[in-house]
């Protein structure tokens, strides 16, 4: 196993546990769960010991259908956590494209909602070309209210070939009566899993050698109610003493009783060695014979194992191979139990030796949760920091929650320590603990003696201030504060100062980091003296000054700054390529490519979007890059009115106007509701606008909603509903004007020019103020002086000096232009490259102070060029 892949999946957890070798065939009950792939769920509820893992391991190895397979724990509370691994489950089982569709999703998913994820995981599952069912096995384990509103979420909407199985110990903590109501839950219950009189005298009979009378079978039935750990207790003791009626009428009491009670018949009678083993293997939540070995300091530990399954002692595979076990968790309780009462300071012991182990091995989660076990709150602590920054990539922020829950109150952690422990309260959102634990830090940063520590300490406050501020808007505190600092040398921090903020989107601004669009004065100075701050002290090349500024330049440019769009870029440019840092890079190049755009030099936006494709492949990056330079391709193309060129690029989206468009995908939706409504399939655009919007306002994305908004706005004056494109433009006006957006409306090209100038009309005569509400005057002005007259058709401002100045080539070209000639016909009626067309057409609309190809030949039109 590939130790990365160890930290972050561990393989164990997602697959179908193996079958045991004797198993009494249980047929009523795998032909329930049978019936039950005909509705949508199917709960398993029993106490421990029931037999509900193997019951449904048994029915996944009797049948060929496909089964994706989660075992949870504890630390499955997180939400981001529960559901990646779900998502890697399905993985297992589905087509290797869609399972590379489905990882890409699971990395995102910290950067969207768990619904707006939920979404997306639905909307590839619906794709699957056969019947799944996914077994969420020991739910019991989850406690996290979100995760049990999510997963009846995630029901809700589930595709019809995809069927869920819960097993757990207690009720489902949501409803499910809904699903009981319309027939598409199957519920097995205690009652209807515990062995019946007849499976007791086979089980007997068939798996432990024991001859039990019908009379014998239905008494021990009756005692022990059909518990399965039970009978398997029993037979261990019955192969001891062969008067079976005397110990079947000793055995009565609670489940807990007998347990305890056979557990301990079992655990006496066996071999010291085995016995110890037994005990100080107990702590380890899985075994394997290297584990096995390092915590009992046993070489034959890889024996001792074998003995264990031959002896049919709760020893549980965890994979075919029998690689890996775990003991069966009434047992391990059990045994845990008695080591913790007859030897603490061994139990302690052997916690601290499993962490050791499994941190060198890279199961850094696993040996946290040694160490808080061990109650070693210092090699938890230390720990932690090693395992933090790869948490916080994978935004599990739930886990690291959790483990900092587990350190008392008195235990004096480490100013460091808290100060991360602030930063994963501050990312959820719990401002005020966060605020009063950032005070106390700093407070007792005068305590601190090392001047290199109290510095770095300093720089680390900086950063968690910093997200504290934007969380709660408090910008008075972030001004007093950074002013204190600025004249200090305080280094960078690099745990805090060097995350990749990007891993999906085009643009910065589109991601937290860039406030999902947000932008205001406040922000503007906080960026710039943050900035300031950060290259005073030689950290211009952080990842976080990197960011912070490439979220000041689209800020720029969506202010119509460009001059301080283009200062910002070439040292964003320097330090992204050398860092390697896509999420940076594309960004950047889009914002390049959407300048040259803004200048009309289309070809020069062309090749830069092809540039960084090509060095994108070729630095082995792939997806998601590549595939979001080809959708800014075809927005080119679009701007250029190059439909059919724009058609075949968006062929490479793998996307349709009839899916089903969810979130994470947005950017290229957005851009195919573009291409259909340039073919004037304005029904199929606008629906898919209309199915992207409401997860954009869920993710308060604003600058998802002006530009959904705006082309809803445009497709449907394009299709003749004037008044609802009034209604939705002021709908993206007011977020405009709120944020000061310019080129959200600008780079829409003459059409929205012409709709602004309807939109302006209606407001000087037949809109009343309520129409009008939230949008000023003045802001409607500042956009249409961005824009030539509305009510002047374009090409009437050129002159036949302009014309003149075409060279003969140029007036070649335009005339093949109006002829509807595409670039590769009038590279073959020239004798030039396709390239060689692209720059001369480039070159002719700038003369011609036009934009796009139909601006051209209007132009030409009105100049009565086509007689020349």
């Amino acid at each position: 196993m590939n130790l990365s892949d160890y930290s972050v999946i561990l393989k164990a957890k997602i697959a179908v546990p193996a079958p045991k070798e004797k198993l009494i065939t249980r047929s009523r009950l795998t032909e329930a769960l049978d019936q039950g792939t005909l509705g949508r769920l199917t709960v398993i509820s029993a106490p421990a010991g029931f037999g509900k893992s193997t019951l449904l391991s048994q029915w996944v190895h009797s049948r060929e259908q496909a089964c994706a397979w989660l075992s949870l724990d504890e630390l499955d509370n997180d939400p981001v956590r529960f559901w990646r691994y779900v998502a890697h489950a399905m993985c297992a089982v589905v087509g290797e494209e869609s399972a590379g569709r489905i990882r890409q999703l699971a990395s995102s998913f910290p950067s969207m909602s768990a619904l707006t994820f939920l979404d997306a995981l639905n909307n590839e599952l619906y794709e699957l070309p056969r019947p799944v069912d996914l077994i969420c096995d020991d739910y019991q384990c989850i406690s996290n209210p979100e995760i049990h509103e999510q997963t009846a979420y995630f029901l809700e909407y589930l595709p019809d070939h995809l069927h869920m199985v819960i097993s757990t110990r207690a009720e489902l903590p949501f409803s499910t009566m809904k699903w009981v109501a319309k027939q598409e839950s199957t519920q097995i219950r205690t009652l209807d899993i515990q062995f019946t009189n007849e499976e007791t005298q086979m089980y007997y009979s068939e798996l432990a050698g024991l001859e039990l009378t019908a009379d014998q079978a239905r008494q021990l039935s009756g005692h022990i109610e059909g518990w399965a750990t039970g009978l398997q207790l029993m037979s261990l003791s019955l192969r001891s003493d062969r008067n079976f009626s005397k110990l079947i009428e000793e055995f009565k009491g609670s489940r807990h009783d007998v347990a305890e009670y056979l557990f301990h018949e079992v655990l006496s009678k066996l071999p010291a060695d085995i016995r110890h083993f037994l005990l100080s293997t107990s702590v380890l939540g899985r075994l394997d014979p290297l584990l096995c070995e390092h915590v009992t300091g046993d070489p034959g530990s890889p024996e001792k194992l074998e003995t264990l399954k031959d002896l049919n002692l709760f020893v549980i595979p965890l994979d075919t191979e029998h690689h890996e076990f775990r003991y069966h968790h009434l047992f391990a309780q059990f045994l845990q139990e008695q080591l913790k009462r007859n030897d603490r300071e061994e139990w302690l012991r052997l916690h601290v030796r499993a962490a050791h182990y499994l941190a060198g091995r890279g199961a850094m989660e696993e040996a946290i949760e040694h160490a808080i076990a061990a109650e070693d709150y210092a090699l938890t602590e230390g720990y932690l920091s090693r395992h933090i920054p790869a948490a916080l990539e994978r935004g599990e922020l739930g886990t690291l929650l959790y483990w900092f829950g587990n350190i008392p109150a008195d235990y004096d952690l480490s100013l460091e320590m808290s100060l991360f422990h602030t930063f994963v309260l501050v990312m959820t959102k719990q401002l005020e603990t966060a605020e009063y634990q950032l005070e106390r830090i700093q407070t007792s940063l005068g305590s601190v003696q090392d001047a290199a520590r109290r510095a770095q300490l300093q720089s680390g406050i900086l950063f968690v201030r910093s997200n504290l501020v934007f969380m709660n808007r408090d910008f008075a505190k972030w001004f007093a504060f950074i002013g204190g600092i600025l004249d200090n040398i305080i280094p960078e921090n690099p745990t805090y100062y060097n995350i990749n903020y990007n891993l999906t989107e085009p643009l910065v601004r589109r991601t937290p980091m860039g406030l999902n669009g947000v932008l205001s004065e406040d922000t503007e100075k906080i960026g710039t003296m943050f900035t300031g701050a950060l290259e005073a002290h030689g950290w211009q090349d952080s990842l976080i000054n990197l960011y912070v500024k490439q979220s000041l330049c689209e800020g720029y440019y969506e202010w119509n700054k460009l001059a301080e769009c283009r200062s910002l870029m070439p040292a964003i440019e320097r330090a992204a390529t050398s860092k390697n840092i896509w999420g940076l890079i594309v960004p950047l190049v889009i914002m390049e490519a959407k300048l040259y755009m803004s200048e009309g030099r289309f070809h020069m936006a062309h090749h830069t979007i092809d540039e960084a494709a090509a060095k994108a492949e070729a630095s082995g990056q792939g997806m998601p890059w590549t595939k979001l330079l080809a959708s800014f391709r075809v927005r080119i193309y679009l701007r250029e009115n190059r439909v059919q060129e724009a058609r075949k690029e968006a062929a490479k989206l793998g996307i349709s106007g009839k899916d089903k468009p969810t979130y994470n995908q947005e950017y290229h939706y957005v851009t195919l509701a573009r291409l259909l409504g340039s073919q004037h399939k304005e029904p199929e655009a606008l629906r898919l606008l209309e199915l992207l919007k409401p997860q954009a306002a869920r993710e308060q994305q604003l600058a998802s909603l002006v530009e959904i908004t705006v082309l809803q706005a445009l497709i449907q004056h394009q299709w003749g509903q004037r008044t609802t494109a009034i209604t939705l433009l002021h709908e993206a006006l007011i977020i405009g004007e709120q944020n000061g957006y310019k080129r959200s409306f600008a780079d829409e090209g003459p059409e929205m020019g012409e709709l602004l100038g309807v939109y302006s009309r209606l407001r000087e005569g037949g809109m009343n103020k309520e129409q009008t509400q939230g949008v000023s005057d003045a802001y409607v002005q500042s956009l249409l002086e961005l824009f030539p007259k509305a009510d002047k058709p374009i090409a009437s401002r050129r002159t036949k000096s302009q014309t003149e100045s075409l060279n003969p080539s140029e007036q070649k070209i335009l005339k093949l232009l109006q002829q509807g000639a595409a670039n590769k016909q009038i590279a073959a009626e020239l004798g030039l490259t396709e390239g060689t067309v692209r720059v001369y057409l480039s070159r002719m609309y700038e003369k011609l102070h036009v934009s796009t190809r139909t601006q051209a030949i209007i132009a030409a039109q009105e100049l009565t060029l086509s007689g020349e």
